[in-house]
């Protein structure tokens, strides 16, 4: 299982204008392709204006595979036709967890909304 955890940094004052389009336009794209969302956060301290968002999969070749799904979606293009000029960069790290470890969503049968995979989040780590 891996984590992918990715940094979006807003340009000054745009942020806002970021969660707003993602809200209307790439959140539900997203959570029915990707599948598993972990989290969603914005910054409050340290580095201002950055979005991140934490994805779960099995492993790299599911997170390939629903990435290309996702990047082959014409409205997802479209979204991100839109999205790119509100940025500044855009990171992208895998989390591994550590072996002592035992993931929340780890097992669980009840799928995240609008998810497609056989495992999803539930309990205090879901986006419902």
């Amino acid at each position: 299982m891996l984590v992918e955890q990715r940094t979006y940094t807003a340009h000054p004052g745009k942020w806002r204008d970021y969660m707003a389009l993602y809200q209307t336009e790439g959140l539900e794209l997203q959570q029915r392709i990707l599948g598993r969302m972990v989290g969603y956060y914005t910054s409050d301290s340290g580095p201002l204006n950055q979005i991140v968002h934490l994805w779960a999969y099995t492993d790299l070749n599911e997170r390939a595979e629903r990435r290309a799904r996702l990047l082959a979606e014409p409205r997802w293009q479209a979204y991100v036709a839109r999205m790119l000029p509100l940025l500044q960069s855009q990171e992208s790290k895998f989390l591994v967890p550590a072996p002592f470890f035992q993931p929340q969503w780890s097992g669980c049968q009840e799928p995240l909304h609008g998810a497609t995979g056989p495992a999803s989040a539930s309990g205090p780590l879901s986006t419902d």
